[in-house]
């Protein structure tokens, strides 16, 4: 039964993309379409370890640089729980903060490319899911978004992952236009 609710779920998240014309626009739409898909990336990740939440803790998903979100993500946030735990948004306008080292996955979208690689290095000495998009540049963490044929898609990097301890679900890794396998 949960198997089947867990495939559901699947076909659902691969069939969402942004209607041809929203009336509040199709960047609001893809935003939001956007929004719904990061609080279910934490879903199907396996964090090290000594990284996972204690119980009763929540996940933490940041946005750190630009946040074209706004309370739709934590509308998106609120609806999913993961192994028992909620996931709760944090937001920094970079990584300067001590706090991002709590972060378990981050949207990163600096102000450039430069900002945005600085943020990424910065990421890259702990074990967290970094999510970029390319309507703010080129540089990619793990998980990349694009716009395909008016829909909302991504790009997986499951070789950086893995050089942090993170496992991507096959079932995630399944639904992306491309992935960068594992070399062990």
């Amino acid at each position: 039964m949960r198997a089947g609710r867990l495939l559901f779920a699947l076909c659902a998240f691969a069939a969402m993309s942004p209607p041809a014309a929203a009336s509040s626009g199709p960047q609001a739409s893809e935003d939001a379409v956007k929004a719904a898909f990061l609080p279910k990336f934490v879903r199907y990740i396996e964090l090290p370890a000594g990284v996972q939440p204690e119980a009763g803790q929540p996940f933490y998903l940041c946005v750190i640089g630009r946040d074209p979100f706004g309370p739709g993500l934590d509308r998106a946030a609120a609806s999913e729980i993961v192994d028992g735990r909620p996931i709760a948004v944090r937001r920094f306008a970079n990584a300067d903060a001590p706090a991002v080292a709590g972060c378990h996955a981050a949207y990163v979208a600096g102000a450039n490319d430069q900002q945005t690689v600085q943020i990424l290095s910065v990421l890259r000495r702990q074990p967290t899911l970094t999510i970029t998009d390319s309507r703010w540049g080129k540089p990619r963490g793990m998980i990349h978004f694009t716009v395909e044929g008016a829909r909302v898609r991504f790009h997986i990097d499951d070789e950086a992952a893995a050089a942090r301890g993170i496992g991507i679900s096959s079932r995630l890794l399944a639904l992306a236009v491309e992935v960068k396998q594992r070399t062990s």
